[in-house]
């Protein structure tokens, strides 16, 4: 069993440990709350880093130190107030680096608490506005990194790549699966060109990777008790990619009438006041750096994200379920058969969002 003393021990922390104990409900990173006994010395967050999902430590701490100072310089030049609490901070370790390698070679990292703040699960089209808002301007605020940073998951958001991983699952069958999944099949694979567009744009030159957060979801935001924007978390997925990452996923998550392994089927679809909301936000922030090439394929962003989702929950139920955890043996086709609606239901909106984009630039 873990000692958490001895852990924190290893990083130059200020103050002395009271307790350790659990705090949120992650699903990749075990999280826990540092109490020290003084008032006058902050709070910590433990985390151990799931190394089997994110095998570079090294790049993946590399590129969260080089984004969070970066931010920090940014607030500074602002003249930005409390600073602490809009930027993360992570504590260096006894070596300088700030993770930790334990005897049992999992990997621990220690950042400030950040007190006086609450995470949101609610989308409704008032937060959609500051999520857009809010996750706009951390991609302008990083649009002149001047490092580059890695991929901590490489191809994460590649739909080439995710066609291909469906294509090698239904041809080995694993799971006895593909017969009774034949139409979805034949369905995705008729909308494959179209959806690898990106792809071929970036291959052409004409669509930049930019520095995105690759994981926009309303909860990875910290507010204060006022309901301000406090900074944006969960940075481990900061990396290049398709500015359609931060875009689009929002609002495959976001925006749909029910969650996405609901299956409710007939309730699936855009809730277009959630698309209209967080569009307007993004914009206000993200509309100054944008290029006409993004800017005119972001509504292509909304569609192609439960589109990627749809053809990695097929993937993972023709192999028998092996990546994504379920709760039930029809779970990932469930979710498959979700998204998949989804996508009809958006492309069906592709006109309504391709006007809103043009209203909202021009006011």
């Amino acid at each position: 069993m873990t000692n958490f003393n001895d852990v924190v021990s290893q990083f130059r922390i200020e103050g002395t440990v009271e307790s350790v104990s659990p705090i949120g409900n992650g699903l990749i990173n075990e999280t826990l709350r540092v109490k020290t006994v003084d008032a006058n010395t902050p709070d910590y967050i433990l985390q151990r880093i799931n190394n089997a999902i994110f095998t570079d430590v090294d790049l993946l701490q590399h590129n969260i130190e080089l984004v969070t100072d970066h931010i920090r310089h940014k607030l500074m030049e602002k003249g930005e107030t409390d600073i602490e609490r809009k930027c993360l901070r992570f504590v260096q370790a006894k070596d300088g680096k700030t993770y930790y390698k334990d005897v049992d070679n999992r990997y621990w990292r220690v950042s400030v608490f950040i007190p006086n703040a609450v995470t949101k699960e609610e989308v409704n089209p008032e937060s959609a506005f500051c999520c857009g808002e809010t996750f706009g301007n951390f991609q302008n605020m990083l649009v002149d990194l001047k490092e580059p940073l890695g991929e901590t998951i490489p191809d994460f958001h590649n739909m080439e790549l995710r066609l291909r991983q469906l294509r090698e699952a239904v041809s080995a069958d694993k799971a006895g699966r593909v017969a009774s999944v034949k139409d979805m099949i034949a369905e995705l694979e008729s909308y494959a060109d179209e959806m690898c567009l990106a792809e071929r744009l970036y291959r052409e030159g004409a669509l930049p990777k930019r520095i995105c957060h690759c994981d926009t979801k309303v909860n990875n935001m910290m507010f204060d008790k006022d309901g301000k924007v406090l900074c944006v978390i969960d940075l481990d997925t900061v990396m290049p990619s398709f500015i359609f990452s931060d875009y689009g996923d929002f609002l495959r998550t976001g925006a749909n009438h029910v969650a996405e392994d609901s299956d409710n089927y007939d309730a699936v679809g855009l809730k277009e006041d959630v698309f209209c909301s967080f569009t307007e936000g993004y914009l206000s922030t993200a509309g100054n750096f944008l290029t006409p090439v993004e800017i005119s394929h972001l509504p292509y962003a909304v569609a192609l994200f439960p589109y990627m989702q749809c053809v990695r929950f097929l993937t993972d139920y023709i192999n028998g379920d092996v990546y994504f955890k379920v709760k039930y043996p029809e779970h990932n086709l469930v979710r498959s058969r979700n998204q998949l609606l989804l996508y009809r239901d958006v492309r069906r909106h592709d006109q309504m969002m391709a006007d809103f984009v043009k209203k909202t630039l021009k006011q």
